[in-house]
């Protein structure tokens, strides 16, 4: 049933089912036909998700009215709705079924929530035992709607996320995917719901900042590092500049909001520019290392070049008479050359043997003259014991 039909309605709009239900129940003569009846004074032709039944003979039960949900219409049959209602459960009595040694009726309250424990928390003595007084004679919709209640601000306060689990196909078997199936869980569990939600409206965002430090590489010209420019003004002209659909995308105070699919888009663009800009380098890195290798391989080639045409010339000229009697007079011309050189050596060891004796002679000088000095200081010691 949806939610706006079980919560309490608003001053402008029709009462819900289990306000009715509750409203019912205060009657002692109501019953099944008039509190159809009221259903349909409320709800029938008024509320798009309320409708009557429509006649179905594979049905095996009376339907009463119909709930469009956006998973399907859901027929409901109201017998004994004010009856199950109208037996609340007594609180005191919930304690002596968690207590019982039987252990299926204490399971079956053990996780059952007392509606007094808020009225616990109150101040005085008076006012707890009124409100203990007043819950136990709660009827079922009626904590049935506190507990939606609760569980709607618990929602609200938080930022739930679910798994949602798909069976594949019903005989079990690996690798079989019952389109039908899949489709028919999806639509029921409120994905494809969410979905629709989600592409009417602007479920993703990002801030200024972020998106402009990530985002800015799709162009930079666009906002120059040399000027300051505002976070947002920067991220107005960024997008401005794009080829994408302008209509996809709002401006907040902080935040620029995306509809579903469009930071996919960015994500893509974002992606195809760093692709092109890493592709580039490595261009220009393997252009650099092949220009220093040909490099190398020029040099290589001009020694080549070179050996080749003195190996040429060399076979040229080596039968000539001329160049047998050089062949022949080269090795004398390096046993001259080598006699000059060790007579230069010759004249170099005369001039240093003559240093070495002049050498000597002065060292002998300088260890006659240390001996006398010691002598001299020897004797000059003596007189100054004495």
């Amino acid at each position: 049933m949806d939610a706006h039909n079980l919560l309490p309605a608003s001053p402008l709009q029709p009462m819900g089912i289990l306000s009715i239900l509750e409203e019912e129940c205060m009657f002692p003569k109501a019953s099944d036909v008039s509190f159809r009846a009221k259903l349909y004074d409320n709800h029938a032709g008024k509320s798009p998700n309320f409708q009557k039944p429509r006649p179905d003979k594979k049905r095996k039960y009376e339907a009463h009215f119909e709930i469009v949900h956006y998973a399907g219409v859901v027929p409901y049959s109201i017998v004994g709705w004010l009856e199950k209602n109208k037996d609340p459960l007594n609180e005191t009595v919930v304690p002596v079924f968690q207590k019982s040694q039987n252990k299926l009726l204490a399971s079956l309250y053990e996780s059952y929530a007392a509606s007094t424990s808020a009225s616990a928390e109150g101040p005085k003595s008076g006012v707890k035992e009124k409100r203990k007084k007043a819950a136990s004679f709660q009827t079922v919709s009626q904590l049935h709607k506190e507990n939606l209640n609760k569980l709607m601000t618990n929602l609200r306060a938080t930022q739930p996320h679910f798994v949602r689990c798909i069976v594949p196909n019903e005989t079990k078997t690996p690798g079989v995917m019952d389109a039908f199936l899949v489709l028919h869980q999806l639509r029921c569990n409120g994905v494809l719901e969410g979905i629709r939600i989600c592409r009417q409206g602007f479920p993703n965002r990002l801030l200024y900042m972020d998106f402009r430090q990530r985002y800015r590489i799709l162009n930079p010209s666009a906002v120059p590092d040399d000027t300051f420019v505002d976070s947002r003004k920067a991220t107005e002209k960024l997008l401005s500049s794009l080829d994408i659909d302008h209509t996809q995308y709002k401006f907040g105070h902080t935040k620029v909001f995306f509809k579903a699919g469009l930071l996919a888009v960015l994500e893509e663009l974002r992606d195809e520019r760093l692709a092109k800009i890493l592709t580039l380098l490595q261009a220009r890195i393997r252009g650099h290392l092949m220009r220093i290798e040909h490099q190398h391989m020029r040099g290589g080639r001009d020694a080549l070049y070179t050996i080749q045409c003195n190996i040429r010339a060399f076979a040229a000229v080596k039968n000539w008479s001329w160049m047998k009697l050089f062949f022949k007079m080269k090795p004398l011309l390096r046993s001259v050359q080598a006699e000059e050189e060790l007579g230069a050596l010759r004249a170099e060891v005369r001039g240093l043997r003559g240093s070495l004796a002049e050498a000597e002679a002065k060292r002998q000088e300088l260890e006659e003259k240390h001996i006398s000095i010691a002598q001299e200081k020897n004797d000059l010691s003596l007189q100054l014991q004495a």
